[in-house]
């Protein structure tokens, strides 16, 4: 058995399929994603200062799939804060001048693809801004509010968009070529789509198989949490295990709770189901602050697990310069990215990831959770990891197989591969 120290080498594992939907694998099943803020990223706040600044340090940081964060123009009527939320989209088929032009779009995809890098785009399917082009040339794509006006998605207070009507199949229609407007135009690699269990499932069936007819195969990343979205969906959130790391790394939870999480996931989702794990998002970070602020001394140890555990790592923009603030959501706020201290970190997470093949699977088997220590394998016919992550604040001296011990300092981990 050969002991890794994981300061920082790191190793871990993903794959893609599952569901109705035939899918198929968009790359090798250890691809990580990361989120790209083009607002926050750069003092410009375009596409051409993030490829040219940024995109060969991603490369260079083993970055697989790049997530754009909504990039269409956002509207006027409603706005939020002075720039808006990019969630409110006001013509699907534009780019928010803002950011630049369909040509810089087109470049970023392009540049990204000689690197090897898969671009898909947020999608937000279940509304629109309140000044949409629809509203004025369709008003039967929306949900009507009594006074006969487009209404704010039930349930929430989101009173900068209006609701679509997924009982109207025209706008279905409408919204797939939207969709395809990107495959044709820009050659990107599949979306992201925000709140997509807030859209019928149906939809989202009958929308991949009409998006794979203009470019297969694509990736599809959905915000949501429940089984059923897979059918259609490579990946989707697992909001469940990030809710409680930060709990864990609160001392409101155990490492019980962990294996909990994870032992009702394997009985609710199918075996070839994936799960993006994440210490950070853009939620997260503008809503719920940083990672430091929520996981303190626990930040890398949580970033570690989320790739050791079964399913797909994201890593937020700013994460790799450990950015400590929570960004503005609807104003300007510049990530610092003139000091990158865990691009290493990232980098070799990502390349470990990409050579262990005990992680490159959704198998699981925890051996222990037992005094806040969570002990898990991972294996393939080739190799087997032994993973130890001590949630406690000093040191302990795990017992293992065969009568050995292995000393995990607190906060921290050990894993050795076999």
């Amino acid at each position: 058995m050969k002991k890794i120290l994981l300061y920082p080498l790191i190793a871990l594992f993903a794959s893609c399929g599952g569901g109705q939907v035939e899918k198929q694998e968009i790359t090798i099943p250890q691809s990580n994603i990361y989120e790209v803020n083009i607002r926050q990223y750069t003092q410009e706040g375009t596409l051409n200062a993030f490829t040219e600044k940024h995109l060969a340090r991603l490369h260079e940081q083993n970055v697989d799939i790049l997530w754009l964060m909504p990039i269409f123009p956002i509207s006027e009527e409603g706005r939020k804060g002075t720039l808006g939320s990019y969630y409110a989209v006001k013509n699907y088929t534009e780019v928010n001048p803002e950011f630049g032009s369909l040509d810089d779009l087109k470049n970023l995809v392009n540049q990204a693809h000689k690197f090897g890098m898969k671009v898909i785009l947020d999608w937000v399917a279940n509304h629109t801004g309140k000044d949409n082009v629809w509203t004025k040339e369709h008003k039967d794509f929306y949900t009507l509010d009594s006074l006969g006006n487009p209404a704010v998605p039930e349930g929430t207070d989101w009173d900068d968009v209006a609701d679509l009507n997924y009982d109207n199949p025209e706008m279905r229609k409408a919204m797939i070529e939207a969709m395809k407007f990107w495959l044709k135009n820009a050659d990107i690699d599949g979306f992201r789509c925000d709140v997509a269990g807030m859209v019928p499932t149906d939809f989202w069936v009958d929308c991949r198989k009409e998006l794979e007819t203009v470019k297969k195969p694509i990736f599809m990343l959905a915000e949501d949490a429940q089984p059923e979205i897979h059918k259609a969906f490579d990946a989707s959130y697992n909001w469940k295990i990030h809710h409680v790391l930060n709990k864990i790394a609160q001392g409101k939870n155990t490492a019980d709770s962990l294996a909990e999480v994870i032992l009702q996931e394997q009985k609710d989702f199918k075996k070839e189901d994936i799960l993006m794990n994440f210490t950070s998002n853009h939620d997260e970070n503008s809503w719920s602050k940083s990672e430091y602020d929520r996981m303190g001394d626990y930040v890398k140890t949580m970033a570690v697990l989320t790739y050791y555990l079964p399913g797909m790592p994201l890593c937020y923009s700013g994460q790799e310069a450990a950015n400590k603030k929570a960004l503005e959501f609807f104003e300007k706020d510049v990530i610092d990215f003139s000091n990158v201290p865990l691009k290493d970190f990232y980098a070799e997470l990502n390349k470990a990831k990409h050579t262990h093949s005990a992680l490159w699977n959704n198998d699981i088997k925890i051996l222990s959770s037992n005094d806040n220590v969570f002990v898990f394998e991972r294996q393939s016919k080739d190799e087997k990891i032994l993973c130890v992550f001590n949630f406690n604040e000093g040191e302990k001296e795990v017992p293992l197989e065969g009568g050995k011990t292995v000393k995990v300092k607190g906060k921290g981990y050990e894993i050795m591969v076999e």
